[in-house]
């Protein structure tokens, strides 16, 4: 028997990170498998003191509940909220919530959908509407796209407001030393001129340097509201004794 003909058996175990890859590739499938089942509703609404613990309390009564996300509402809202002396809390303007099926989210946004959303009578959203949509064909990492599509909008257009505002800041500050030195040097010019002037020496500084500035006028034309009463036709004497009957 030679060489070739040998054959050399491989007792060597399996590699673990072959059966690592296995199991992490068996629980992404599962992963994808359960986020397919699932469901998302949108929340166009969120009544003012309601927040994600009470939202998942009032809708975890239909299904189960996976994630919810709250958008906080803006800054401006929230100031403008606080001073009319409105909820001075954290507010938020919309939201997501994602069911554990497809069919409970479904369920629950069309019967939920312009109903009131009730409860106790003492809660401060008892008489709010539902404003609750399902999202068909939607998944959850499209609304963290969306979201963060979203903050990154917000991101560059605050940029461009900051870059804007400081170039009127900073044309404006130039503005203003420009402005001091020319009155600056106007001031000293005039001192040298008057000093000349008494001394009796001839100043060398034209006349009208000086000069008081000329601010141009003109002509606006008048309201037509002034002219109303004197362009407004009058009746004569003889059409008015014609309808009244008078001589």
């Amino acid at each position: 028997m030679g060489e070739k003909d040998l054959e050399i058996e491989d007792t060597s175990p399996p590699r673990r990170e072959d059966e690592t890859k296995t199991q992490v590739g068996k629980v992404k499938k599962k992963k994808k498998v359960k986020a397919e089942k699932r469901g998302v509703c949108h929340v166009s609404r969120v009544p003012p003191r309601m927040d994600h613990v009470k939202l998942r309390q009032v809708l975890s009564q239909f299904g189960e509940i996976q994630r919810i996300y709250l958008v906080p509402e803006a800054a401006a809202a929230q100031m403008n909220r606080k001073r009319a002396g409105g909820f001075r809390g954290q507010a938020f303007s919309e939201g997501w919530v994602e069911f554990t099926k497809k069919s409970v989210a479904k369920r629950v946004a069309n019967m939920l959908n312009g109903q009131q959303m009730g409860g106790r009578k003492r809660s401060s959203f008892y008489y709010d509407i539902w404003n609750v949509k399902y999202l068909s064909k939607i998944k959850w990492d499209d609304v963290t796209d969306e979201i963060a599509q979203r903050h990154a909008v917000r991101e560059q257009k605050l940029a461009l407001e900051l870059s804007a505002a400081k170039r009127e800041r900073d044309f404006y500050l130039t503005q203003v030393d420009k402005s001091r030195a020319l009155s600056s040097i106007e001031e000293r010019m005039k001192k040298k001129q008057k000093v000349q002037q008494e001394s009796g020496v001839i100043s060398d500084f034209p006349s009208d340097q000086f000069a008081p500035k000329v601010i141009r006028q003109f002509p606006q034309k008048k309201p037509v509201a002034d002219q109303a009463g004197k362009l407004k036709p009058s009746l004569s004497k003889d059409v008015l004794a014609g309808v009244f009957g008078g001589q």
